[in-house]
Formats: C-alpha cells, structure tokens, sequence
C-alpha cells in the first residue's frame, strides 16, 4: 500500500500546524499534573447549563468601564514577587481590594500559577491593562475608565468565591456606576474566579467581557463574552512590551463587549504569542517531568500550602484593604 501522507503542502499553501497547536486543556492538564504529585481527588470545576446576558445597552462611547484583575498589590514584605520570581504564596490576598484607577499601581503575579517556563511577568501591560483601557477613552471610543478598578482573590474554594468575594465585587462596581467590566485572569483558578464575576456582574446589569488564555475553564464555567488569547498564562491582556498588541487586545475586546449576541459568545484573537506552538507543551505536563522533577514539585507546593494556609488564619487579626 501507497503511503499518501503529503510530506509538504502544496505550492502557495502553508504546511498544516502541528496537531498540539490548540488550546491547552488546562483542566485536564491540571487534573493528571496533581494525580501525578501524590494528591487525591480531583479539583471539580465550577459549571453551569445558564448563563446571564445583559447587552451593554449604550454606546461604547458613553460607557463607564470598571477594571478586575487577580494581579496583587506589590508587599515588599512578601519576598521576591518577580519579574521572573518563582511561585510566592507568601503574596497571596485573601479579601477583595480596590485601588484608584487614575494611578500607576504596582501590581504583581508572583502568588498566581502563572506560565513560568515562557514568560516573566516583566511587563504589568501584559496582565493588567488600566493603561491600554485608558488610552481608549483618551481617544473617545469608551466614556470613561471607572474610577477604581478591583482585585478578585483566587480562592480554590468556590463557596467563599460565591459568598463572599464575588457580591463584594458587584457591590463595589454598582457602587462607582459602571456600566461594563472587563475581567482579567492569570492562573487556572483565577480563570473560575473571574468567570463567577462576571456571571453575577450579568445578573446584576452589569455586561461583562473575560480577557483569558485557559479557554476550557472560562467555556465550562460558562461566561456571556471571553476574548481567548491563545498565549501562555498570565498574558491575557497582550504580549508583554508591545502596545500594539495590548491595544489591539483591549479593542477587541470592547467591541466583544457591545456587539455580542448572545450568552457564551467566544471570540479568538488572530494574534499568535510565537511561530512555533511548542510552548504548549510544557503547562503542568508530567509526560515531560522526571520523577526527581515531580518530587521536587511535590515538596514545593506542600510548602506553599502552608504558606497560604497561615495566610488565611491570620485573616481575622489583618486589616481589610480599601
């Protein structure tokens, strides 16, 4: 039998990508990563059949726009949070804070499960994109920046998320009168996290976009509107040092916001993150750890178990932020 595989594409047309250029599975990625560690049961993902709508109702030139991020505020206290800083639990925050959006704030992703292998979280426009929101209502394609935006804590537990965190977050927004919300998450969880916003956003008549990179727990969880960047975690907003793709993302994702049609509309951006899709393959991938490499990692995230863990005790005795 004739082997008819093409070995080369046809003049003019470009070669097939390679079958692992596709959006990352995270929860599935994660699910054998942590199996693989030593851990029990599964995470169970938050998932729902309904999603709320709410159509942005005005023109975007006339909408007060409100900023959620998962970035934390910098604490020098808390040790080495990056650029290039490992994973720090010590940088946790366990309570919803706001912070005022005609700053420049210090916001840092060292305490997130972000991509570490392929980027640095050297650039804040990457993860958080007040500046790129701005210029747009400089040039008067949105009425207004609100005037705080709002950090949402990446609980695993999606009780405290639902009862606590996420009503906090609705009230904080009605309360600077915005019309809209832009949602941007870095690790897994945080992807639930803001997902849960932005459903409870909805509901309250709040139209919300997520800016996300894990497609697969956003779509599971079930949003109104997700701009997808297939780029490694922690760079939903853009690459890191090119405004030009920072602005292209948030224009984007604003005219998702007011053309949306329905619940659960996904859109893919056309910007790559490289030529080459290898990247993908090393997110939590054990079928490319050692056993030495799993055990290491083991040990590692025990630590910051307890690390978050204390965190959390402490919460009674911590002054909650603004």
């Amino acid at each position: 039998m004739t082997d008819k595989t093409p070995s080369a594409a046809p003049i003019g047309l470009p070669r097939f990508s390679p079958a692992h250029d596709e959006p990352i599975a995270y929860r599935q990625r994660i699910r054998s990563y942590y199996q693989a560690l030593g851990y029990g049961a599964p995470y169970e993902w938050a998932h729902y059949p309904e999603v709320p709508f709410h159509a942005l109702g005005r023109p975007l030139a006339s909408a007060r726009i409100a900023l959620i991020t998962t970035a934390a505020p910098y604490r020098p206290d808390a040790g080495d949070q990056g650029p290039g800083a490992a994973y720090n639990a010590a940088a946790k925050f366990y309570r919803v804070y706001s912070g005022d959006a005609a700053s420049d704030p210090d916001l840092r992703i060292a305490h997130l499960a972000i991509d570490r292998q392929h980027t640095t979280a050297a650039d804040i426009g990457s993860y958080f994109p007040l500046a790129a929101l701005r210029r747009q209502a400089a040039a008067g394609r949105i009425g207004a920046v609100a005037a705080r935006f709002h950090g949402a804590p990446t609980n695993r537990s999606q009780q405290t998320t639902l009862d606590v965190d996420v009503p906090e977050i609705v009230r904080r927004c009605q309360a600077d009168g915005a019309h809209a919300a832009i949602l941007v998450p870095n690790c897994p969880v945080c992807h639930q996290t803001v997902s849960l916003a932005a459903r409870a956003l909805e509901a309250s008549g709040i139209a919300t976009v997520v800016l996300g990179c894990a497609k697969d727990i956003v779509e599971f969880v079930g949003v109104p509107r997700l701009l997808f960047s297939d780029f490694p975690l922690g760079n939903a907003a853009g690459r890191p040092h090119d405004v030009a793709s920072q602005d292209f993302t948030i224009a984007l994702a604003l005219q998702l916001l007011a053309a949306a049609p329905a619940a659960r509309t996904t859109v893919q951006s056309p910007l790559r993150w490289s030529d080459s899709a290898d990247w993908k393959l090393d997110y939590s991938n054990v079928d490319r750890l050692s056993a030495e490499e799993i055990a290491r990692r083991r040990a590692e995230f025990d630590v910051g178990k307890a690390q978050a863990q204390a965190l959390r005790d402490a919460l009674p005795n911590q002054l909650a932020r603004p």
